[in-house]
């Protein structure tokens, strides 16, 4: 059964999609957090592997609220499979870095490329489908990204 809370069904289901594309690039960057944390060397090591494993946690809450969200408007969460998560992300591929300064670089360019997209998210979600709720989720989001990056580029 759609929800019922006065937004037209063809807008949730607009909302839906760009909720699902920003559960892709979560993934995406979850998943290249995870890397870092397991694979990052160097006199930095110990700091840099807890803190990895502090955002990659942080990151996997956005995730599950993410797709919490999507469901509470009648979607259906994206990410059953690797290839719905790869087709639809908006952060561009990389190369896997081993150093743990690239790494951090390379982490803050995802969190920067995500903040600058859910910008305009939250925009679209706003203005053309006048869902206050999601936009202020998103706002949420795009703090928690704002934060998140800020402590990658004091590493730097």
């Amino acid at each position: 059964m759609k929800p019922n809370i006065g937004i037209e069904a063809e807008h949730l289901t607009e909302i839906c999609t760009i909720l699902n594309t920003l559960l892709t690039d979560e993934f995406a960057l979850y998943a290249r957090t995870r890397y870092c944390h397991w694979n990052v060397t160097g006199p930095a090591f110990t700091v840099l592997h807890k803190f990895f494993e502090s955002q990659y946690e942080e990151l996997a809450d956005i995730l599950d609220n993410v797709a919490e969200r999507t469901r509470m408007l009648g979607g259906i969460a994206a990410g059953g499979n690797l290839a719905s998560i790869t087709t639809s992300q908006r952060l561009p591929e990389t190369k896997e870095e081993t150093g743990a300064m690239k790494m951090v670089l390379g982490l803050l360019n995802d969190h920067e490329t995500i903040i600058r997209e859910v910008r305009k998210d939250i925009e679209t979600i706003n203005d053309k489908y006048k869902d206050v709720g999601t936009a202020d989720f998103l706002t949420g989001v795009m703090e928690a990204h704002e934060k998140m990056a800020w402590m990658l580029r004091a590493h730097l």
